[in-house]
């Protein structure tokens, strides 16, 4: 185990700061005519007298060259056709390709999106909605959109971004969209700004690229994720800050390039929902490996033991991977001190506020690590099926810390959406009842076949979607006993 600074010596890809530059081919053509003068009529007769004196020519004028008509712009080329569908998706295999500018001091920010999207859903679309939480913490403002290089008008709505296609992208068509927007990180951490803020000198970013999502409001009585969000197979991100100060990223490699005041970093992951960025001066790095996956803490001088969060984390990592027989999907597994707010997942990364308590710090670690199973590489309607990831993601840390218990709160249906739950009894009823149902299920069924099963369900939906009806049926037809009491008692709106 190795303890460095986060600066330009660890971070070790050198690569070249990408551009992207979309453009139209324009072709000028013109006509040039060319005049000729008439030649003079030559009369002959038979001279009786003496011949007349010639009438001179007229002098040739040059007919003056035609003006050239303006060659209009060819149209640029684009598979949207007229109409309306009234629709959009989440059926969209999308990739993108990103910058952020960061202004230290401020926290003010400008987002660079250049999204090329492919309708996948079997049927016309003529919108897309993208998901950011700028729209609802940071003041966001959408300084241009193009699609296929037409502007268009973009809507927001609570934390989401309505593009118009203006006409109907068919299905299995494709269609490039680019926006850029500004928007302000928060400078406290009260309610939910802790996932979009500049607090304790650390800019912790959370859901800040324009995805691919559905509309869903983003208020809630609790700490529930509001989100939804297909993964991508490509993130390209450039990051600028104008002064000095070292990145959290979930990339294995990343690529300084020193400017004349501040740093960039460019960097690329694959198959993830979101790509979380934290920013801070003087991060300190611990770094260590389990089963190849290269482990690295980040945190700030004077907070968080770092040494002790890279054990957590490849104790976490090894025994949730062997409990659920899947792999841990990405080439590098990131544990971020952030300022404050709750403990947070991305794929390949976690957050964990440097108030947590020691006690809790274990428990923590592992519930974050294990989401990157459930909703990183299955993912869910976070703010529709709760149950789907977080009582999935505590019964697996819980089972390998051997920390399962009972319930603080009245026995509720867990087939509820996140605005259904109380703030006192949201994490009692998901995550501890919502365990302890699950665990039941293995009881009943057996171990080896419950934890066969989970796997299977992962594995048949990776980078894609399930649910908590996909979840509970994969138990129940792997089930040599009927489970269907148990489901109907907890499960009422499903069963």
């Amino acid at each position: 185990m190795r303890v460095t600074r986060a600066g330009a010596g660890h971070l070790i890809l050198a690569r070249g700061r990408a551009a992207i530059v979309a453009g139209t081919l324009t072709v000028a053509l013109g006509s040039l005519v060319v005049g000729c003068a008439p030649s003079p009529d030559l009369a002959s007769s038979t001279p009786t007298s003496p011949p007349p004196t010639a009438t001179p020519a007229p002098t040739p004028r040059p007919t003056p060259a035609a003006t050239p008509s303006p060659t209009p712009e060819p149209t640029p080329a684009t598979a949207i056709l007229p109409g309306a569908a009234d629709r959009a998706s989440l059926e969209i295999e999308a990739t993108y390709d990103v910058t952020l500018d960061v202004t230290v001091a401020t926290g003010a920010i400008h987002v660079g999106a250049v999204i090329e999207a492919r309708n996948d859903s079997g049927e016309p679309i003529d919108r897309l909605e993208l998901n950011t939480i700028a729209a609802r913490l940071g003041g966001l403002d959408v300084r241009s959109a193009e699609v296929d290089d037409r502007p268009v008008d973009v809507e927001v709505e609570d934390q989401t971004l309505v593009v118009p296609l203006d006409g109907v992208l068919p299905a299995g068509a494709s269609v490039t969209v680019e926006l850029s927007y500004t928007a302000t990180l928060r400078p406290d951490l009260d309610g939910s700004d802790w996932l979009f803020s500049r607090a304790g000198g650390t800019l912790a970013l959370y859901r800040w690229i324009p995805w691919v999502s559905r509309a869903a409001p983003f208020d809630r009585p609790n700490h529930g994720d509001p989100f939804v969000t297909p993964s991508s197979g490509r993130v390209h991100v450039v990051v600028t800050a104008d002064t000095q100060m070292d990145i959290a990223v979930p990339a294995l490699e990343v690529a300084p390039e020193p400017q004349p005041e501040g740093m960039a970093w460019t960097f690329e992951v694959s198959d993830v929902r979101d790509v979380a960025v934290v920013l801070a001066p003087e991060l300190e790095v611990a770094t260590g490996e389990v089963d190849g996956i290269p482990i690295r803490a980040f945190t700030r001088p004077g907070g968080l033991d770092g040494e002790r969060l890279v054990a957590l984390a490849e104790r976490a990592l090894h025994d949730e991977a062997t409990r659920l027989r899947v792999a841990y999907p990405w080439p590098v597994f990131a544990v971020v001190e952030t300022a404050g707010g709750y403990g947070m997942e991305s794929p390949g990364l976690i957050w964990i506020p440097t108030s947590t308590p020691p006690a809790n710090l274990t428990y923590l670690v592992h519930h974050e690590t294990a989401h990157q199973w459930f909703y990183g590489l299955v993912g869910n309607d976070q703010q529709a099926q709760p149950f789907a990831d977080e009582a999935a993601a505590d019964l697996l840390a819980r089972t390998v810390l051997g920390s399962l218990r009972g319930s603080r709160c009245d026995r509720t249906p867990l087939d509820r959406s996140i605005l259904r739950y109380s703030q006192a009894c949201y994490y009692e009823v998901i995550y501890i009842q919502g365990g302890n149902v699950l665990d039941d299920l293995r009881k009943a069924m057996g171990t080896e076949r419950f934890w066969a099963a989970m796997g299977d369900y992962v594995e048949a939906h990776r980078n894609g979607f399930g649910g908590t009806l996909e979840l509970l049926e994969a138990l129940r037809e792997a089930s040599p006993v009927d489970l269907t009491p148990t489901l109907r008692a907890r499960f009422p709106d499903l069963y």
